[in-house]
C-alpha cells in the first residue's frame, strides 16, 4: 500500500501552497489519532462538481464544502478521497472571518477526522469534531 497524501484539482485551476508542510501536518494528525497513513487524495473542485457528487452518492440536494469517501482497506489505516469545493471554502472564510488558508486547513483536517472515524451527525459529535479541529489547527 502506498502511504501518501496527494493533491489534485478537478475542473478548476487551484494549486495548494506549502504541500510538504500540509502533508507532514496531516500525517501527524493521523499518527496522533493512533492510526497509520494509507493513501489520501484531496481533490479540489468547484461547487457544481461537488453538488453532483452530493446528489449522486449521498442523495443530498445542497451545496457543501466537503465530501469524504473512506476506503477501509486495513484496520487502523486511514485512506480515502476528500473532495473540497474551493468556492465554498472561500465563501465560508468570509462568513466566519477567517483567512482562506485557515478555513481550507479546517476543512482538510475535518475530512481527515472523518476518515479516522469521527462523525458530526449529532450535536455532541459536532462539538467533539470542532474541538479536534481546533486542537489540530493550533499545531499546524
Amino acid at each position: 500500500m502506498n502511504c501518501r497524501v496527494q493533491f489534485y484539482s478537478e475542473g478548476i485551476s487551484f494549486q495548494l501552497k506549502e504541500k510538504p508542510k500540509i502533508r507532514k501536518w496531516l500525517k501527524g494528525v493521523i499518527l496522533n489519532e493512533e492510526r497509520k497513513l494509507g493513501a489520501i487524495s484531496f481533490i479540489f473542485c468547484g461547487d457544481d462538481f461537488l453538488l453532483n457528487l452530493n446528489k449522486t452518492y449521498l442523495k443530498h440536494q445542497t451545496y457543501t464544502d466537503i465530501i469524504t469517501f473512506p476506503y477501509v482497506e486495513q484496520p487502523k489505516t486511514v485512506s480515502g478521497d476528500i473532495f473540497i469545493s474551493i468556492k465554498r471554502v472561500t465563501e465560508n472564510a468570509i462568513k466566519f472571518d477567517q483567512s482562506f488558508e485557515q478555513e481550507l486547513s479546517r476543512v482538510m483536517v475535518h475530512g481527515v477526522l472523518h476518515l479516522v472515524g469521527y462523525n458530526d451527525k449529532t450535536k455532541t459529535e459536532k462539538l467533539e469534531m470542532v474541538a479536534k479541529e481546533d486542537h489540530y489547527l493550533s499545531v499546524i
